[in-house]
This record gives structure tokens, sequence and C-alpha cells, in this order.
């Protein structure tokens, strides 16, 4: 085995390549990384952009397996070379090798809408895509699209492990601040009184979202070591040519349920923060029943270990993306 992996330098990548060599067995010589602005000591490396045609080239060469995460966010100046075209030159390069045999790409919840829609049933692994507005929800839909016909137009193995919001260390944590810390979306701070969220950043206080009819919001999650370890599992899975798995949490995080853990554990208030955004509940069944694969954090695993982090001074927070 050969593979290559893109975002092997992210918080996937980086977990990703440790659990090939620990739990599979994998050597470091087997092991290939496409860099773009980061460096791995002691791997093959090809450094460039996935952008550039040679550079993609000589990244496949010789490869068997390709586990694809290299992504932009909201960057509109970047996002169709890097993640459309990218991925095209990765998967035109991918059917015409002779050593190929299988690539998966790791996508999100992004490409369904995620919460931003109101779906009405579990949103299943056919659910249509649903963009939500923006660069990045759009790339992630042209990336499963495409990788679809490449499987109906030249018969290659392919899966999709589509992912919702992945969290590590304290990431859940800072999810919740008030603060101008926090971690993704929404900026609750923005959603407030200015005095309130000083005061809610000040106090520890978490935010308790409201979907649209005014009911604690219901959000998918996967912890980064549950995809790791399905990534794995897919790797030379027959069950899983021409397949796309919700890989998450067998329920969504609710913010509710959220505040009464913290409340009940440590003694940190909430706040209700209304929203137009819609609950949602991805189905992992298929990657359960295809993979043999189980999601082994749940909603309080995910919030202790998140509140329980501490970050050594080598471990600075950092955010790869804009948006």
């Amino acid at each position: 085995m050969k593979l290559l992996i893109t975002g092997a330098t992210g918080k996937v990548g980086t977990r990703l390549i440790a659990h090939l060599q620990s739990e599979l067995g994998l050597p470091r010589a087997a092991l290939r990384a496409l860099c773009h602005n980061r460096m791995i000591e002691g791997l093959d490396v090809v450094r460039g952009s996935i952008s550039d045609k040679a550079v993609v080239k000589a990244a496949m060469e010789g490869v068997t397996h390709v586990v694809h995460m290299a992504t932009c966010k909201e960057t509109p100046d970047d996002v169709m070379d890097v993640t459309v075209k990218g991925l095209f030159w990765m998967l035109e390069e991918f059917r015409q090798s002779k050593t190929a045999q299988q690539f998966i790409l790791i996508g999100g919840d992004a490409a369904v809408g995620h919460f931003f829609y109101e779906h009405g049933t579990p949103v299943t692994e056919k659910a249509p895509h649903m963009a939500y507005p923006g660069c990045y929800a759009l790339s992630k839909v042209l990336e499963e699209v495409m990788l679809q016909q490449f499987v109906i137009q030249y018969g290659i193995n392919a899966c999709v492990l589509r992912a919702p919001w992945i969290m590590e260390k304290d990431d859940f944590r800072y999810s919740l601040s008030f603060g101008d810390d926090v971690f993704g979306g929404p900026r609750w701070k923005d959603m407030v009184a200015p005095a309130v969220a000083e005061a809610c950043a000040r106090e520890g206080t978490v935010p308790l979202l409201l979907d649209a009819h005014d009911r604690p919001l219901k959000r998918n999650f996967v912890h980064v070591d549950d995809l790791v370890r399905a990534i794995g599992l897919a790797l030379d899975c027959a069950a899983s040519a021409g397949r796309t798995y919700n890989i998450c949490m067998n329920e969504p995080v609710d913010y509710g349920e959220v505040a009464a853990h913290l409340l009940a554990s440590r003694g940190l208030k909430s706040i209700p923060i209304p929203s137009q955004y819609h609950s949602n509940w991805m189905d992992n069944a298929a990657a359960k029943f295809d993979l043999g694969w189980r999601p082994r954090i749940d909603l309080p695993q995910l919030i202790d270990l998140a509140y329980d982090y501490r970050r050594m001074p080598g471990d600075p927070r950092k955010i790869w993306y804009v948006g």
C-alpha cells in the first residue's frame, strides 16, 4: 500500500497518520502527504498546491490509496481552484493510474445544508444536496457530485465519508464561548447585547441555542477519533465502493442537554439564544452496517473531554482557515 493523504497537517490528518501507524501497523514508508503551506517531518511529502496539475501528478505517482481532505472554507478567491479543480486533477490522475485502488473523500454535512434547512426526517445519505449560502457549502456539494460522476463514468473505487463539525481537544468548549476566542459559528457575542456578551464570557455562561420553533437546537458533531477510526475501517472495505456514509454521533448534540450537563457538572449557567436555524439528525446506520463502525464519544464525553482539556505552551489553539 502507498497511501496519499491531502490535508495531512490538519486535525484529522495528524490523528489519521498516528492511527494508521499505531493501530493499523502501516510503516511511514507507506504514507505520503501532499502539503501546501505546512510540512510533516520524517514523512514522504510532495510540496505544492492541489490546484497545480503537475504537483498532483507527482503526488499520485505509485499511489494505491487516497484519503482526500484538503479544502478551503469561505475563501472565494481560492475555493474553486483548490477544492474543485484540485479534486478534478486528483481524480483524473487516479482514474488513469495503473496502481490506484481506492479513493476516499472526506465530505461534510454542509453538502446537505446542516442546520440551515428543515429536513423533517432523519438525514440519510440519500438526502438531496442543499448548499447553504456561501462558497464553502457549494464546494462540498460539487466535491461529492464530481466523485459520484467519476464512479459512474470510469468505475473507480471511491467512497465519501460525510462528517459534520469535527471536534478535538477543547474545540467544543470554545464553540460555546461568548468571547473573541469562539471556535466556529455562530458568533454568540453578535447575537446578544455587548454588555450581555461580556458578562457571559466572564462568567462562563453558555448559549442555549433555540431553533426556528423555539426548541433547543439539535446539531450534528463527531469527535476526530471516531472519524479517524471510520477512515481506517473504510480502507479496502469492499462494501464501501461507490457509497456515501454519514460519520457522526449516534444522536445530534442537543443544546438543551449541553446546558443541563454543564449546570449539573460545573455550575455553569446558560442563556437562551433564539435563531432561525433548524434542528437536524444525521443517520449513521449505513456506516454501522457496511463498515462495522460505531462512534465511541457520546455527548457527556464530548463535553467533559473539552472542558477537562488543558493546553500546554507548545499546543496553542490554531484556526487554519477563514470562516
